[in-house]
Order: C-alpha cells, then sequence, then structure tokens
C-alpha cells in the first residue's frame, strides 16, 4: 500500500485544523509503521503548517518530526498564495511545482501522484 497525505487545513483556522493535521500525521506515522510507504504534502492554506509544526513548542512537534522524512514538500503555488514560501523554506522543505497551473509557480501534481500507485488522502 502507498499513501499520499494532503494537508490543507490552516493552522490559523483553531481547533479543527489542529485535529485535521494531527490525524493527518498520526495516518502518516500509522502507515510508515506497517512499513508502508507514505508522503506527505502541504497545499492551500495547509503550506502554513511547516513553519508553525517546526517549533518545538507545538503540541504535535514529536509527531511531526516523527513523520518529518515523509514530507515530499510544500505547494510553491499555494505557498505563494498564502504568504508561506518563506515559512516553508526556512523550516527546509521543497516547494513543489509539477504540475504548472497557469498563473501560478506550479503545484505538487495529485494526478502523478495517483498514477504512481498512491492513494491520496486530504485532511
Amino acid at each position: 500500500m502507498k499513501a499520499a497525505i494532503v494537508v490543507l487545513s490552516d493552522p490559523n483556522a483553531g481547533e479543527e485544523a489542529l485535529g485535521r493535521a494531527f490525524n493527518a500525521l498520526a495516518a502518516a506515522y500509522d502507515f510508515k509503521a506497517k512499513g508502508n510507504e507514505v508522503r506527505i504534502y502541504f497545499h492551500g492554506t495547509g503550506t502554513r503548517w511547516p513553519e508553525v509544526l517546526s517549533s518545538v513548542n507545538h503540541p504535535i512537534n514529536v509527531l511531526f518530526e516523527a513523520v518529518r522524512a515523509s514530507v515530499v514538500g510544500v505547494s510553491s503555488g499555494c505557498a505563494d498564495v498564502f504568504g508561506a514560501k518563506d515559512g516553508a523554506e526556512n523550516s527546509g522543505f521543497k516547494l513543489v511545482q509539477e504540475n504548472m497551473v497557469p498563473g501560478t509557480s506550479g503545484l505538487p501534481s495529485v494526478a502523478d501522484i495517483a498514477a504512481d500507485g498512491f492513494t491520496v488522502l486530504t485532511f
């Protein structure tokens, strides 16, 4: 089994968004612990999460660090739109630009992810 976890929730949106990010990372941890291939992508307002989760004081930082190696990257176009580019890069994450959507600097290609045999889960 191969899973691609896409985090869309906004860290500025409160408790429900934190729950979605927590469950996304917990799912990634579960897949990884069972020996499955897992990839994590941050899209939309979710591009703000890498900077937030990199703080050792964040309540789910330990979980984030446990799956950090599975993070493929952050949607470049989304990071541009939602002001998260610097935060993503400063946190050490690659800006993904495979899908050159007109008017953007590119996004991850969900079509390519699916074609590579990954089940795409969104949070």
